[in-house]
C-alpha cells in the first residue's frame, strides 16, 4: 500500500507531465521514439550472434532455426539487419510458440522443485507424442476452438487412456494459464476444458487379465522354488525380499544397512531415473519416497530374516544394501533377472511391481487389518489397495472348489 506522501508525489509528477503536454512543453512523439529506441536496444542485446558486414557490402547475422540450429540472414544495410533481429526477438517475447511457452513453464516448475526430473520427462514425452505440430503455432493465433479440436484429435489419434488425457490436460493448464498471466490470451483454459464434451467412451480402456497383473499362488511357488534351487546371488535374494516386503521397486534398491532394524525395513528414500542432458537415462537416489505415506516401517515375516543375513554376507561393507562390485544395483537389473526367471519357467513375464500387487493381495486375502495393510503398502487409504492392487490369485481348480462350497448354489 502506498503512503500518503507517495501518492502525493505521484499526483504531482502526473500533474506536471499533464501540464507540460497541454502547454506544448513536451514533445510526445520524441518521448515515444526514445522509448521505442530503448526497447530496440534491449532486443538487440538478446541476440546471441554477431552482426557483421561481408566483403560484398551486405550485412549478415544468424537467426535461431529449430531444424537447422541457425539460419543466415542478410540485408543491404546495418539498420535493416538490426530491424530484422529486433522484430524476430519481439515476436519471440510477445508471441512465442506453444512449445516455447511450455518449455518456460516446465523449466520454472523444475527450478522451483514443484516437480522432479522424472515428472518432467513424462510431460515431455506426452507433449512430443500429442502436441508436436500444435507446439509450432504462435500463442496469439490460438482460439478456444483450436484447443478443443487439438485435445479431441489427440485423444482419438493417439488412442489416449483416461490417464493419458489427464497428463495432456495438465500441460494445457500450465501453458495457457501462463499465457493468460502474460496477457497473451484473454480466455480461461479452465473454462475452455470444463466446457468440452468428452465422453468416457472416447478413452482407450486398458483391460488386463489377472494372470498379467499378479503372480498366482502356483506361479509364486514356482518362482520361489526356482530361486531356492539356483545360485543365491544378491539379485535372487533381492527378488525374494520383494516378495516378502511388497516394497515399491525403487524403495528396496535405495535401502542402506542402517535402514534395516531386525526384521523391520525403514523406507525413507527411493530410486528415480530421468533423461540427462546427453539424452541418456540417469539413475539416482532421492531422499524421500514416492509419496508422504511412503515413509514407513515395513515389517517382514520372520521367514525373511535369513534373506537379510545372506545379503549382508554378500555385501558387508556397501553404502547400500544392494551393491555389486562396489556399485549400487539399479531397479532395472532386478527387473531383468525376474523376467529371465519367468521366461525359463514358461510363465507370463511380469515386472517387480507385479510382486507388489501380489503382496497386497496376499495381505487382503488373509484378512490382515486394513490399517496395517495400508501401513505396509505405503498407501493413504484402503480403497487404493483394493482398487489397484487386489486380484484373484487362485487357479481354475481352486476357484471351482470355492464355488462348490458356496451354500445355496
Amino acid at each position: 500500500m502506498k503512503s500518503q506522501g507517495q501518492e502525493n508525489s505521484l499526483y504531482n509528477v502526473n500533474a506536471v507531465l499533464k501540464y507540460a503536454i497541454d502547454h506544448d512543453m513536451l514533445d510526445v512523439q520524441y518521448v515515444q521514439d526514445q522509448i521505442e529506441m530503448l526497447k530496440r536496444e534491449e532486443l538487440l542485446k538478446k541476440h546471441p550472434y554477431k552482426i557483421w558486414q561481408g566483403t560484398d557490402g551486405k550485412w549478415r547475422t544468424y537467426l535461431p532455426d529449430e531444424e537447422k540450429g541457425r539460419n543466415m540472414k542478410k540485408r543491404n544495410t546495418e539498420a535493416a539487419i538490426q530491424d530484422l533481429v529486433a522484430e524476430y526477438w519481439k515476436e519471440k517475447l510477445e508471441n512465442p510458440t506453444v512449445r516455447e511457452l511450455y518449455d518456460e513453464w516446465i523449466t520454472d516448475k523444475l527450478k522451483r522443485k514443484e516437480i522432479v526430473k522424472e515428472t518432467r520427462d513424462r510431460y515431455n514425452r506426452q507433449f512430443d507424442e500429442s502436441l508436436q505440430e500444435f507446439g509450432k503455432r504462435r500463442i496469439k493465433t490460438i482460439a478456444e476452438f483450436d484447443i478443443e479440436d487439438t485435445i479431441l484429435n489427440a485423444i482419438y489419434e493417439h488412442d489416449l487412456t483416461a490417464k493419458g488425457y489427464s497428463n495432456l490436460r495438465t500441460l494445457f493448464y500450465g501453458i495457457f494459464k501462463r499465457a493468460k498471466k502474460k496477457k497473451m490470451v484473454d480466455f480461461s483454459i479452465t473454462e475452455v476444458i470444463a466446457d468440452m464434451d468428452i465422453s468416457k467412451k472416447s478413452f482407450r480402456k486398458v483391460i488386463k487379465a489377472d494372470e498379467e497383473l499378479i503372480f498366482s499362488e502356483d506361479e509364486t511357488d514356482e518362482v520361489i522354488n526356482y530361486i531356492m534351487e539356483s545360485d543365491l546371488d544378491i539379485l535372487n535374494l533381492g527378488i525374494l525380499l520383494y516378495f516378502k516386503s511388497g516394497a515399491r521397486p525403487g524403495e528396496l534398491v535405495a535401502l542402506k544397512p542402517e535402514d534395516v532394524m531386525g526384521r523391520v525395513l525403514h523406507i525413507r528414500r527411493t530410486e528415480i531415473f530421468y533423461k540427462g542432458d546427453d539424452g541418456k537415462n540417469v539413475y539416482e537416489v532421492r531422499d524421500f519416497p514416492k509419496t508422504a505415506a511412503g515413509i514407513r516401517e515395513v515389517i517382514l515375516p520372520s521367514s525373511a530374516e535369513w534373506i537379510l543375513k545372506e545379503i549382508r554376507k554378500l555385501n558387508p561393507f556397501g553404502e547400500y544394501l544392494f551393491e555389486r562390485n562396489g556399485e549400487r544395483i539399479r531397479t532395472y537389473t532386478f527387473t531383468s533377472r525376474l523376467k529371465t526367471i519367468c521366461r525359463k519357467l514358461g510363465i507370463v513375464k511380469k515386472s517387480l511391481n507385479k510382486i507388489r500387487k501380489t503382496y497386497g493381495t496376499i495381505l487382503l486375502d488373509n484378512g490382515v487389518e486394513e490399517s496395517l495393510v495400508i501401513a505396509q503398502m505405503g498407501h493413504t487409504d484402503i480403497k487404493t489397495t483394493k482398487r489397484y492392487y487386489y486380484r484373484n490369485r487362485k487357479n481354475l481348480q481352486q476357484k471351482s472348489e470355492v464355488i462348490d462350497k458356496v451354500s445355496g448354489l
